[in-house]
């Protein structure tokens, strides 16, 4: 090669590093004409605007250039009230482009536009927006540990399909968006395009996925200046309607309340719910559950879930303890019957406070109040009844203070604390995180530091810590930790935490490759090695070794195996709820394939069987799930899974008798079927179904008793009838229309039933017919919410 060429080579890398390296720079141009959205982007500022293009491709090819048929250009215009964007996504096929009606924040086989938004350039938390080929509208907040689709924003988006591709035309007012008082503005901004029928995604501003953080790789947009912000204050009324039918009789509820966000300032918003009224969230998926520990449910209440991920870290707060289950059980005499013990505690209110500083200070204040629940007491002899607090008038609070520091590290406090009134327990838990990374995204170092304090009849204190490093970047990542909870750690007020009293070491090694090679779009491989020890005994209670691999075929089809192997004997310190007592656990063996078909096709296919093996002779478990789906337009989808579960000799506590704690050897099935379907009549109406039949039985035919050093021997005279049978149903069909933007009118029809009997049914027909000959529950409702900015209403009055 001559000296001309070797130069020329160089130059030619260099440049290529300083493009693909360089932050991009877009002006954002000030108007003062009105913009109308409508997907047509013909008004003249748009004109003359800056224009973001040549995109790279983010996967599965990084690096790659967008081809010019596939050229996207995006301008940036911004007045008083929002800013505005228009994006022209060009396709040589416009016929192909992937357009499935949704429900919102769901995406569905769809094209989609999306732009990420960072108002103080931090590289800590990003306000997305999506819009898809179909006009459907996904927000989330994101930072680099998930993305909150739960949050939602009022924003305007309107598309049109050309000849040339398609068109995005989007507003989104400062309301949406979090940012300094600075009179010129700069924020982090990227854009990104997905093509679906090529299951590819690019970016404007590089993303380079050999580096593990994304949010600090965003471009800059500046021009913004001078802005006068409108007030930020929302109020979202609401009224609903409930009519139930039930064996016991029918009844008719009528329900109104108010929700409100209010700006504080440009960095933070309180939101308060005045007579919370939670009857249309999604169901909870209620199992046999046959654990030493309560049944985790995922939370549903938007409340709870919209914009609360300062809340969630430090691993404090669970927010179903807010409005759950009682936390006492009532003394009874043996001549009195609890006659009516209520499921949940009925929420009076809540108020939460969250935002963040131009200085990268996050605070979040949360704060909600309980009712006062009794239980109802029969006595049987006079017929008298009475009344027991089971839980007392209740206030949660959860605080946190983040501090963000140099685009992608952070130092954290939080504190969670539940007061009762009266005699009741009491609660505080706090904790200090830290989380550093270099600066360029190469290695982190993690940490904790959490301590818990129980006021109850005997008050105990507890604490948690942790550290750990990890290598974050590049094609081969590792990392490794370490953590103690001492004996009496109890985060269970507010927070969720199943297990203490235990050290363990962690590591793992990973490779990946970051572009495609001949056989696969995407793989990866995971190895790690898990050990927990407990720390009063020292006996080992994990042991495990394990490996993950998950890989994208050419043809985009998913592949995943795992695999973990437990060589060694350990022991289960909960299983036998008692104090001081464990249970030997043997050898074992897990091993779980997973195939995931392409979801351009119309017909779409889950299969995943799952094995585990037991050093212990007849003992095993096998399953495995099927889920198929199929797409019959771009507005009708149906899915069925079955998800299927047999346990031979399974072992497990069962009670408690006079000769100890008894186990039983058991034989389980658990059978899970559910259906969803949806039909859109267009981008802001749906009609939805999702129900849900779930089955399972234990089988007890051998008895033990736990011996002190933790393992069991025959139990011959202990002959309670401790078998169980579990039949639930669930059924919710369900019309919604969003008829401006915020507000939603939503028609709900529920039916639900549960079974709970001794005698084990392994007939499925048999337990189907019993569960629909039983007295279902059947609930109509309606509700109405309104959407009302003060700004749009201030003049009127």
């Amino acid at each position: 090669m001559s000296k001309l060429h070797s130069l020329a080579l160089f130059f030619l890398i260099l440049f290529g590093h300083i493009v693909y390296s360089q932050k991009k720079t877009l002006q954002a141009k000030s108007i003062t004409e009105n913009i109308t959205i409508d997907g047509k982007i013909n008004e003249k500022d748009w004109e003359t605007a800056s224009v973001a293009s040549n995109f790279i491709m983010f996967e599965p090819d990084n690096g790659k250039p967008i081809s010019n048929d596939k050229k996207t250009e995006v301008k940036v215009l911004y007045d008083n009230n929002a800013i505005y964007i228009s994006a022209l996504l060009y396709d040589n096929d416009p016929s192909k482009i992937q357009r499935e009606i949704t429900n919102r924040d769901v995406f569905g086989v769809s094209d989609h536009f999306s732009v990420y938004i960072n108002g103080f350039n931090d590289g800590q938390q990003d306000f997305r927006f999506f819009v898809s080929a179909a006009g459907v509208q996904m927000d989330c907040l994101a930072t680099e540990d998930y993305e909150d689709f739960t949050w939602d924003a009022i924003w305007d988006s309107e598309v049109t399909i050309t000849e040339l591709g398609w068109v995005v035309e989007m507003k989104i007012p400062y309301a949406a968006l979090r940012f300094s008082k600075a009179d010129k503005q700069t924020w982090g901004l990227n854009f990104m395009r997905e093509i679906k029928r090529d299951v590819q995604k690019y970016t404007w501003n590089r993303i380079d996925t050999k580096i593990g953080a994304v949010i600090p790789q965003a471009g800059i947009l500046q021009g913004i200046e001078s802005i006068q912000t409108p007030t930020r204050l929302f109020l979202i009324p609401y009224s609903s309607a409930y009519y139930q039918q039930s064996d016991i009789g029918s009844d008719t509820t009528l329900k109104a309340g108010l929700d409100i966000k209010y700006g504080i300032n440009d960095s933070f918003t309180l939101d308060a719910i005045l007579v919370p009224d939670f009857g249309q969230t999604k169901f909870d998926n209620a199992i046999l559950n046959l654990l030493p520990f309560e049944q985790q449910f995922a939370e549903n209440r938007p409340f709870f879930t919209e914009g609360t991920d300062l809340f969630s870290k430090g691993g404090l707060f669970y927010s179903r303890r807010i409005g759950g289950a009682p936390t006492n059980e009532p003394v009874t005499e043996l001549n009195e019957e609890i006659t009516d013990y209520p499921s949940t505690v009925d929420l009076l209110n809540a108020v939460k406070i969250s935002g963040r500083t131009e200085k990268g200070l996050g605070i979040g204040f949360l704060n909600a109040v309980t009712e006062k629940t009794n239980a109802t007491i029969l006595n049987n002899d006079t017929g008298e009844i009475r009344k027991e607090v089971i839980e007392p008038l209740t206030n949660y609070n959860m605080f946190v203070l983040d501090q963000r520091f140099n685009q992608n590290s952070s130092v954290t406090f939080v504190n969670a604390n539940t007061t009762r009134n009266g005699g009741f327990r009491d609660a505080n838990a706090s904790a200090i995180l830290f989380d550093l990374n270099t600066k360029a995204n190469t290695y982190n170092l993690y940490g904790d530091f959490k301590y818990s304090a129980i006021n109850a009849i005997e008050d105990y204190d507890g604490f948690k810590t942790e550290i750990g490093f990890e290598k974050t970047s590049g094609k081969y990542r590792y990392g490794f930790s370490g953590k103690y909870l001492s004996e009496n750690y109890d985060v269970n007020d507010l927070g969720i935490n199943f297990y203490s009293n235990y050290h363990n070491a962690y590591g793992h090694a990973s490779y990946r490759i970051v572009n495609p090679t001949k056989i696969f779009n995407t793989f990866r491989i995971n190895e790690y090695v898990n050990f927990e020890i407990d720390n009063t005994s020292g006996k080992l209670q994990t042991g495990a070794f394990g490996t993950e691999i998950k890989a994208t075929t050419l043809n985009n089809d998913t592949l995943e195996f795992v695999a973990e192997l437990s060589p060694f004997k350990t022991f289960d310190f909960y299983e036998p709820r008692e104090y001081g007592k464990y249970v030997f656990l043997p050898e074992k063996m897990i091993a779980i394939l997973n195939f995931t078909s392409n979801d351009n096709n119309p017909f779409t296919l889950i299969i995943q069987p799952a094995f585990t093996k037991y050093n212990e002779s007849g003992r095993n478990n096998y399953g495995f799930y099927l889920g198929p789906k199929y797409r019959f337009n771009d507005k009708l989808s149906l899915a069925y899974a079955m998800e299927y579960t047999n346990m031979r000799n399974d072992r497990g506590w069962v009670d408690f008798d006079d000769t100890g704690v008894i186990f039983a050897e058991r034989n389980r099935e658990i059978l899970q079927n559910d259906l969803t379907g949806k039909y859109s009549l267009n981008n802001k109406m749906t009609i939805n179904l999702t129900a849900r039949y779930y089955w399972s039985y234990s089988n007890n035919h051998e008895f033990f008793t736990l011996q002190k050093s933790g393992y069991l021997t025959p139990n011959t005279t202990y002959s309670q009838n401790k078998n169980r049978n579990f039949n639930s149903w669930n059924f919710d069909l369900s019309y919604s229309w969003w008829f401006a933007p915020g507000s939603e009118i939503s028609i709900l029809y529920r039916s639900y039933g549960l079974e709970r009997t001794r005698l084990v049914e392994k007939d499925l027909s048999k337990n189907l017919k019993n569960i629909f000959n039983s007295d279902l529950t059947n609930v109509l409702s309606v509700s109405i919410r309104y959407f009302i900015d003060y700004n749009s209403i201030k003049n009127k009055f």
